[in-house]
């Protein structure tokens, strides 16, 4: 049978540090918010093979943590604990293990910070294998910093060490370089015995979780050499100092999966992308949210791409601008194209430049080539559309859709005035405003007839 985990994530601070609204778990680093990052790397860690209960303590906009973790959770199944004054870590494991007393029947618990968001599946592991193998009741993840300032340092003797907190540590203390990072697995039992016997006897006036390591304890470390990974979040130079490891870990990534990135420093790619190995990724380029590049796309300077979906072979051309879009195999996008929420394209569709679409389907072989507006449509494979095209889809009031047909032609200049149906093989004459439907097979043509007048230009012509 594998062993079962509570994880307690501590998420009720104020952060007010970091002079934002913005509750701390909910600041938002490389695409996901902090308490995301941290619940991703516990899964990391949960694999198939163990059984995670989900514990937060909550407090400062609790509602709008809450909601937020179960919206993106859907399918994990999280016991919020409130914890109503934020009197020390040690305070908010009181609360939440007297919320949620059938807690104490799981032999492990990790505690870890919400504002955490480095910390990822192997740590958790190691410090799994050390509480085994050292068969100690508790164990303190550790690492050392040449300036650990604000942090509380590991007091070692000879028969064990304890955890003294910056305010409290004497000027001998504050020279030790071992720090603690926030993150422990305890046997279960071990807090029960011991949880409500902690004070706040220190210049805080908190209750500290700290003082569950004492020399006298049964208790050990587990020293990591990557400080990086324990970054915790405080003000905004942390959560910038944050972001830029999580970057730098997701580009080197790619880049050893086979994904060719021009200037690795000049990207900004979200946790959540995916790209596929022959890739290749131009300077400047933003990619976010639940975007796909297949293999051997390209993508050009100065790209935004936003929850899209590119199938193989994609070249995606400077400048252009998409979101919550899809497009087919061997498609040319661009240069400075937009596509907009609802946009599907089949295989091998040419965008052109400054062509906008909108909950527009474009079928297999679609040309727009430059200058147009098309939304609220569907467009049959083939079709040819010229410069300058617009969908008249908004009478003021309700969006109306434009349909047109396989391998027709629509001249430059044309404008459809929806709700219209065009059918296969039609030809739109150049300057023409279409507001009825065209059968297939049809020619149409809605524009004035030429008239001129002879030496009448002198009438218009204005001299300087």
């Amino acid at each position: 049978m594998s062993d079962s985990f509570n994880v307690v994530l501590l998420a009720a601070g104020k952060g007010t540090r970091l002079k934002i609204e913005t509750p701390k778990p909910l600041c938002m680093a490389l695409g996901q918010t902090l308490v995301e990052h941290v619940i991703d790397g516990i899964n990391d860690f949960k694999g198939e093979d163990k059984e995670l209960n989900f514990g937060i303590v909550v407090g400062h906009k609790k509602d709008e943590v809450q909601s937020h973790i179960q919206n993106s959770y859907s399918k994990i199944r999280f016991d919020f604990a409130h914890q109503k004054e934020q009197l020390g870590t040690g305070h908010a494991l009181q609360v939440f293990f007297n919320d949620f007393r059938e807690s104490f029947k799981t032999k492990y618990t990790f505690v870890t910070c919400a504002d955490t968001p480095l910390i990822h599946g192997e740590i958790y592991q190691r410090l799994y294998e050390k509480i085994i193998e050292s068969g100690a009741e508790a164990v303190c993840a550790t690492f050392e910093l040449e300036d650990p300032t604000g942090y509380g340092r590991i007091d070692e003797g000879e028969n064990g060490f304890s955890i003294v907190e910056q305010k409290d540590a004497s000027d001998e203390q504050r020279k030790i370089k071992k720090v603690n990072s926030g993150l422990y697995l305890f046997e279960t039992q071990y807090i029960q015995k011991h949880i409500n016997s902690l004070d706040d006897n220190n210049k805080s006036g908190e209750f500290y979780l700290t003082d569950l390591f004492s020399k006298e304890a049964n208790v050990v470390t587990c020293n990591f050499k990557e400080a990086s990974d324990f970054i915790g979040v405080n003000n905004l130079i942390q959560l910038s100092e944050a972001e830029n490891f999580l970057r730098e870990k997701k580009i080197n990534n790619l880049l050893l999966s086979g994904v060719q990135i021009q200037v690795p420093s000049s990207v900004f790619i979200e946790k959540t992308v995916e790209i596929e190995p022959g890739s290749f990724i131009e300077p400047n380029v933003r990619l976010m949210g639940k975007t796909f590049i297949g293999k051997d796309s390209h993508i050009e300077t100065g790209c935004v791409l936003k929850d899209v979906r590119l199938e193989k072979k994609v070249r995606l051309k400077a400048y252009s601008y998409l979101e919550g879009a899809s497009v087919g195999a061997n498609c040319q996008i661009g240069p400075m194209a937009r596509l907009r929420e609802g946009s599907k394209l089949g295989a091998d569709v040419k965008i052109g430049n400054f062509v906008e679409t909108k909950k527009a389907e474009l079928e297999n072989g679609v040309k727009v080539s430059h200058l147009s507006y098309v939304g609220d449509a569907e467009i049959g494979e083939n079709t040819n559309i010229g410069c300058g095209f617009i969908t008249c889809n908004y009478d003021g009031a309700h969006k109306h859709k434009t349909k047109i047909g396989k391998d027709s032609f629509i001249g430059s200049d044309c404008q459809m005035v929806a709700p219209i149906e065009l059918g296969e093989r039609v030809y739109i004459g150049s300057g023409s405003t279409i507001n009825q439907d065209v059968p297939s097979d049809a020619f149409a043509i809605a524009r004035q007839r030429q008239v001129t007048k002879e030496g009448m230009s002198k009438k218009f012509i204005k001299k300087k």
